[in-house]
């Protein structure tokens, strides 16, 4: 998923996620009355209430993913909740040099903040220097940007995270299991963030000496490259106990594998906050138990910072003057017992 501070979310291909920033970070901006929401001395919170009017420009790159989809729909819908915040989209572009344009239109147009999910955050370094230093205060989103004078503050989720959590869950079901054996549906192999989720499972795993991670097999984001390389997988391994996928798209092609090859013997982990992946763990009548969540509500989060900060506001919960200058969304576990909580969050 991103460039975290570190990396670059899925390069820029797809996207996994859904959820708990909007539990987690919205609560940052708060919809609570400002009396009792105050940052350190009586500094103003921003909340529900209509302060001074902020224009937010919002440039993405092109929704070709689930993901990226939920991701403009809760920029729009969050800045709707706003009567003193005018939204500029942009039109979605996976072309570097076409964002770059777009974003300095809307430098040009003299917004008041940018929310900017670059497509390649390298290449967009230099069109967030160009705003920051026009005065526009820029909220990156996800895929950061090679330096923090880009950017005043980075919304985004953690890939390590999804590993580390996705690992314990697994751990914590399997630890009275002698000889217990994992394997890893991983994402795309060179892509930074792949790298971070697989580190993240096998820091868990080392907490279960019981378990061992017996197989892995680098998939590419999609329904097809997750139906091939799980039937590999499967044919390679005759028992296991269970299994992590790094994404809920391609989860889809790895149940497919899964109900070609009759297997049910183990359980399974996904990655991201799919809708479908919700459901299948609402039902509760196959493999699928539990997803670790990328949450596209970072856009919704997103939004309510630039607000705050075009209206020179802290952070409902938080002391400090100013808001964070970089907000790190938790990767919740989802299984049977929270998923009504999170379904209306799922992406298709």
């Amino acid at each position: 998923m991103p460039e975290t501070p570190f990396t670059s979310r899925r390069g820029l291909l797809f996207g996994a996620a859904a959820v708990s920033a909007g539990v987690l970070v919205t609560g940052c901006t708060s919809n609570e009355p400002s009396e009792d929401k105050q940052a350190a001395d009586n500094q103003p919170a921003a909340d529900d209430k209509p302060g001074k009017p902020v224009t937010i420009g919002f440039a993405g790159p092109q929704a070709d993913h689930g993901w990226l989809n939920a991701i403009n729909d809760n920029a729009k819908k969050r800045a709707e909740k706003y009567s003193d915040v005018t939204l500029e989209i942009t039109e979605g572009s996976n072309d570097t040099a076409q964002q770059i344009g777009q974003i300095e239109t809307l430098i040009n147009k003299k917004v008041d903040v940018l929310v900017i999910l670059p497509a390649d955050g390298k290449a967009l370094t230099q069109v967030g220097l160009k705003a920051m230093r026009a005065g526009i205060p820029v909220v990156n989103l996800d895929r950061i940007f090679n330096t923090p004078q880009a950017y005043r503050c980075w919304v985004g989720g953690d890939n390590y995270g999804m590993g580390l959590n996705a690992g314990h869950y697994i751990g914590e079901k399997l630890k009275d299991k002698p000889d217990a054996k994992v394997i890893e549906l991983a994402g795309l192999d060179n892509l930074e963030l792949t790298k971070q989720r697989t580190q993240g499972f096998d820091d868990a795993l080392k907490n279960y000496p019981n378990i061992k991670k017996v197989a892995r097999q680098a998939a590419e984001f999609t329904v097809e490259s997750g139906q091939a390389k799980m039937a590999q997988l499967l044919q390679a391994q005759s028992q296991i106990d269970a299994l992590w996928n790094h994404d809920d798209d391609q989860g889809v092609g790895a149940l497919r594998a899964i109900e070609q090859a009759g297997r049910d013997e183990f359980l399974m982990v996904g990655g991201a906050g799919a809708l479908s992946a919700f459901e299948a763990i609402k039902a509760d009548n196959g493999v699928l138990k539990a997803t670790v969540l990328y949450p596209p509500t970072m856009a919704a989060s997103a939004i309510d910072l630039a607000r705050a900060l075009g209206q020179g506001k802290g952070v409902g919960g938080l002391a400090e003057f100013e808001i964070p200058s970089s907000v790190t969304c938790y990767s919740a576990v989802v299984d049977k017992d929270n998923v009504d909580q999170y379904m209306s969050t799922g992406f298709k």
